[in-house]
C-alpha cells in the first residue's frame, strides 16, 4: 500500500464544480485585485475566527512582518520566539532589522515553554511570537501575562492551528495581532501562495492594510513606504469555497488522530502527541517522537508510507542565522525534538485501512522485522 502525506487530489476533487463556479466568478467579474472576492473572504475569515477584523496577505511570511511592522518593530528590537519554529517566523523579525531572540520549549507539547519566557523577556523586547506549532495552541493566558507586565505586544503565528483554541478563545484572536498562512498543505489551503492577518485593534488593521498595499489608503496618495502583499483575488475565491468546510475537516483529522492514538501507544519508544489541559488541537501534522527517527523514516518510505520531518533545524542551527550559533546547546528540548520528530500523514481524508498500514509497519520495524 502506498501512503501518501497529503492528499489534496482527493480533497479539491470533491469540490471541483465550486473551485471551478468561483473562477468563473473570478473572471467575470474582471476585477482582479482587491476585488470583491478578497473583501468578502475578510469578513468571513474574521467573523469565523472571532476577530474584529481580517486583512488578505500574500503569503504567511509577509502576513507575520507587516504585522510586526504595525506594532511598530523596527531594527534593533527583539522579537521573542521558540526555538524550533518554522523559519518564516525568524525571517520576519529579520526582514525589519529586527533580532530574533528563541526560548526553549515544552518537552510534551513542543510549544514555547512560558515558564522560561522570564528570563528571555527584556526592556529590549517589543514582540513575544507563540507559534501554535502542530496545530496546537500555546498557553496564551501565562505568555500574555508576561507581555503586559513587559510592556511587550503579543503576536500569535496561527500558520498551523486554524480552529484550535485555549481555554475557548480561537486561535488567532487572543493577542494583539495574528498571522496565518493559507500554504496550499494547511488545514485552509488556497490553490497557491495566500495568508491573512486578523486582529481586534482597528488601528492595526489600518496600518497592516496601508502598509501592504504599497504604503497607500487612497490611490496615488502614500503616507509611509509601503510594499505589494495584497492577497490575490483568485486564491480569496478559492478561500471562500473552502472555509465553510474547514470545521468539519478539523474534525476529520481529530478522529484520525484519536486513531493513531490508539493504534501506536506502546510501540517502542514512541512518544504520541501530548495536549495540554486547556488548549485544543487541530493536527495539522500529527507529529511522533522516537530515538531511531531517522531509521524509521527510512523504513516507511521502504514500506510506501511518505513522512517528513517539522523541523529538522533549530532557528539557530541554520546557516542563514549563522551569528546565533554560539547558543548550540542552549535549547535542549528544541535540538532534541529536531532529532526526533516525525510527522506521519495526516489529512482530512486519510483512511482507517491506510491508518492500519502505517501502525503494521512501525509495528514491524519495532519488532525487529525492518
Amino acid at each position: 500500500m502506498n501512503v501518501p502525506f497529503l492528499n489534496l487530489g482527493l480533497l479539491h476533487s470533491e469540490m471541483r464544480s465550486e473551485l471551478s463556479d468561483a473562477f468563473e466568478r473570478v473572471l467575470d467579474n474582471q476585477h482582479f485585485v482587491l476585488g470583491s472576492e478578497v473583501g468578502a473572504f475578510e469578513r468571513e475569515f474574521a467573523q469565523w475566527t472571532t476577530t474584529n477584523y481580517a486583512v488578505g496577505t500574500s503569503n504567511g511570511l509577509d502576513a507575520l512582518a507587516m504585522s510586526l511592522k504595525a506594532l511598530g518593530v523596527g531594527h534593533g528590537d527583539e522579537v521573542v520566539m521558540p526555538a524550533n519554529t518554522y523559519i518564516a517566523t525568524a525571517l520576519a523579525a529579520s526582514q525589519i532589522g529586527a533580532k530574533p531572540v528563541l526560548v526553549d520549549v515544552d518537552e510534551k507539547t513542543a510549544l514555547m515553554d512560558s515558564n522560561l519566557l522570564g528570563e528571555a523577556v527584556r526592556q529590549e523586547t517589543k514582540v513575544i511570537i507563540p507559534v501554535h506549532l502542530y496545530g496546537q495552541a500555546c498557553q496564551m493566558t501565562e505568555i500574555t501575562r508576561v507581555a503586559r507586565e513587559n510592556g511587550s505586544y503579543v503576536l500569535e503565528d496561527n500558520a498551523q492551528a486554524q480552529g484550535a483554541t485555549w481555554e475557548g478563545k480561537h486561535t488567532g484572536s487572543m493577542g494583539d495581532v495574528a498571522a496565518t498562512s493559507f500554504y496550499p498543505g494547511k488545514n485552509l489551503g488556497a490553490l497557491g501562495d495566500a495568508g491573512a492577518v486578523t486582529t481586534n485593534d482597528a488601528m492595526i488593521d489600518t496600518k497592516v492594510r496601508e502598509f501592504g498595499n504599497y504604503g497607500s489608503k487612497r490611490k496615488y496618495e502614500h503616507d509611509v513606504k509601503g510594499a505589494n502583499m495584497r492577497l490575490d483575488e483568485l486564491q480569496a475565491a478559492f478561500l471562500r469555497v473552502k472555509l465553510p468546510k474547514l470545521h468539519g475537516w478539523n474534525d476529520q483529522r481529530r478522529a484520525s488522530a484519536s486513531r493513531y492514538d490508539e493504534l501506536l501507544g506502546g510501540l517502542g519508544d514512541i512518544q504520541i502527541p501530548t495536549i495540554a489541559l486547556g488548549a485544543t488541537h487541530v493536527y495539522h501534522l500529527y507529529v511522533i517522537q522516537t530515538s531511531r527517527r531517522d531509521d524509521l523514516a527510512a523504513w516507511l518510505h521502504k514500506k510506501g508510507v511518505v513522512t517528513l520531518v517539522h523541523y529538522p533545524r533549530c532557528i539557530h542551527e541554520h546557516k542563514a542565522y549563522s551569528e546565533l550559533e554560539g547558543l548550540k546547546g542552549a535549547f535542549p528540548v528544541a535540538e532534541r525534538l529536531a532529532q526526533t520528530s516525525l510527522s506521519l500523514p495526516m489529512h482530512p481524508h486519510l483512511t482507517e485501512s491506510e491508518q492500519a498500514y502505517v501502525a503494521e509497519c512501525i509495528a514491524a520495524f519495532f519488532s525487529g522485522q525492518a
